[in-house]
């Protein structure tokens, strides 16, 4: 399997948990914003949430460069 098709599906699955992360960070978000009392753990999954999204990012920068070193 080359490279492209590693950072493909890599970026494929990490979409699919930047969704997740997102919409389980709003739901974590409302309950901060409604007073919540122990808020450890929403301010826990928001930083992993926020490291999610951020290795998504970094796996398509990696996956757009490795396509356009392919076009050339």
């Amino acid at each position: 399997m080359n490279k492209t098709k590693k950072y493909s599906i890599l970026t494929l699955i990490l979409s699919g948990l930047s969704i997740l992360a997102l919409i389980i960070s709003h739901l974590t978000l409302t309950d901060i914003y409604h007073g919540e009392e122990d808020l450890i753990m929403e301010w826990s999954f928001l930083r992993i949430a926020a490291v999610i999204i951020l290795a998504f990012i970094i796996s398509t920068i990696f996956t757009l460069k490795q396509v356009l070193k392919m076009n050339q």
